[in-house]
């Protein structure tokens, strides 16, 4: 999990960058006004579908990594009840062997 909590802050970084970097470009670029505003609408625009993207994709692997544990914890929740009627059926057994 720490894997990916590392990358993902690196993409975060990287995506912060990238449009600090933009907008200083489009700032400092000889253009009119009314142009560098529809560029930075356009970058803005392009930025949100991009993180709306990455955040469909997070919540999806989210919900495969929650479905994994549920079946992991059920595997293991059948194997212990498995050994917890093996060790009654032995105790009943051993308790019959004491009386009779």
């Amino acid at each position: 999990m720490s894997d990916q909590d590392s990358s993902g802050r690196v993409m975060m970084a990287f995506l912060c960058g990238a449009l600090l970097g933009t907008v200083a470009a489009i700032l400092l670029a000889p253009q009119s006004g009314s142009e560098s505003r529809d560029r930075l609408r356009g970058y803005a625009k392009r930025t949100e579908d991009d993180l709306r993207s990455y955040a469909g994709r997070a919540g999806d692997a989210l919900e495969e990594i929650v479905s994994e544990g549920k079946e992991f914890v059920d595997a293991k929740k059948s194997v212990l009840r498995e050994a917890f009627e093996a060790g009654r059926d032995a105790m009943k057994e051993e308790r019959e062997k004491w009386r009779g």
